[in-house]
């Protein structure tokens, strides 16, 4: 990490991952381009999410952590109004209702709640004895719920598990006991066939059960899961070549610019693309570990460990549903897929998280 110091004002960033997330930013433009089938209209409007993108993570990464843990709840309170609002008047696209269109642009307020929740738990967990204690752990878990169904009445499932996570993750990095941890799955176990008939949607309990058994329906149902894994496999070691997947740029198959543009990755650069990305990814992941366990209190720990693993949890769910190991949920693969609202939610996370570890140089000065 570094602290610039200019004649009035101290630039706070971390080159590592500042270098990382702009160099990972300009693949995705490239696959993008290749994955749009030539798209200047999509490049363009990516390139202008990207470039303010880096420049609101660079803003948001100046203020000290202190700033956040203050506005912790009025940020969580916004963000649970726009759910509302969403609810209410958002613009429905096949059936969900998860957008709202201020006419120059298109806001998706479950993208900022899975920033605020993580950050307003580790701002009221922070300073409690470990273990905590049951009130805190109830209060938390309610908080969570609240997050977790706005969403889920969206609908989506992918979105709103993430955010479940988001929740559990500050809650476990907090000192959440493993008797209640054991506890809980047990429950969760048991209310399986209540959630699965209750909670879900029709189409998203065809979308689990194609899950296991893709040969039933190849040319319906399970299309894009088989489509993903053609493409995959067909890219081999070394893949076959830029702009040049039979897969996507013969419409095979679906999304290629957002929830299936790993697998154009993987046929156009084989293994060896696919690996060289995952490791950058890694490299991310492990500095914002480390920033984690170097961070100057408990709340900074707390907001960088839990950011970092929803980042973790989004590539994981991504990677899962495009290999066929997990249902197709609609989740963007970070700083590749195209998108505005979700794109920009990661730049302002990991703005979040410099601020976090660059602050505390200042405070040993």
């Amino acid at each position: 990490m570094r602290l610039l110091k200019f004649k009035r004002f101290n630039f706070f960033y971390d080159p590592y991952l500042l270098i990382s997330i702009i160099f990972l930013s300009l693949i995705g433009l490239i696959i993008l381009y290749s994955a749009s089938q030539e798209s200047s209209a999509i490049i363009i409007k990516q390139s202008i999410f990207v470039f303010f993108g880096i420049i609101l993570m660079i803003i948001v990464s100046q203020p000290d952590p202190a700033f956040y843990k203050n506005l912790s709840g009025l940020f969580l309170i916004f963000s649970v109004f726009l759910m509302l609002l969403t609810i209410l008047l958002g613009t429905e696209v096949n059936g969900a209702k998860r957008w709202l269109d201020f006419g120059f642009f298109t806001l998706q307020p479950s993208e900022l709640i899975k920033i605020a929740l993580p950050i307003f738990l580790a701002s009221y967990l922070y300073d409690k004895p470990l273990p905590i204690n049951l009130k805190d752990t109830f209060f938390s878990i309610l908080i969570i719920s609240i997050s977790f169904f706005l969403i889920v009445f969206q609908p989506d499932l992918g979105t709103s598990i993430v955010v479940l996570l988001a929740g559990f993750y500050v809650l476990f990095l907090a000192g959440l006991s493993w008797r209640f941890i054991g506890s809980s799955f047990a429950v969760f176990l048991l209310s399986t066939p209540f959630l699965w008939n209750n909670l879900l949607e029709p189409f998203q309990r065809q979308r689990i059960a194609t899950l296991f058994n893709p040969e039933a329906d190849p040319y319906g149902t399970a299309w894009n899961i088989t489509q993903s894994k053609i493409a995959i496999g067909s890219g081999g070691i070394s893949g076959k070549g830029y702009g040049s997947g039979s897969q996507s740029h013969l419409d095979f198959l679906p999304e290629t610019t957002s929830d299936f543009i790993f697998a154009v990755i993987a046929e156009e650069f084989g293994f060896l693309g696919a690996l060289a990305l995952l490791s950058i990814y890694t490299f991310i992941l492990f500095r914002c570990f480390y920033l984690s366990l170097n961070a100057r209190d408990r709340f900074c720990r707390l907001t960088i460990g839990g950011l970092s693993l929803i980042f973790v949890t989004t590539i994981f769910v991504n990677l899962g549903m495009v290999v066929g190991i997990l249902p197709v949920v609609g989740m963007p693969l970070p700083f590749i897929s195209s998108g505005g609202t979700s794109l920009l939610s990661f730049y302002i996370a990991f703005g979040i998280i410099i601020s976090m570890a660059s602050h505390k140089k200042l405070i040993r000065q």
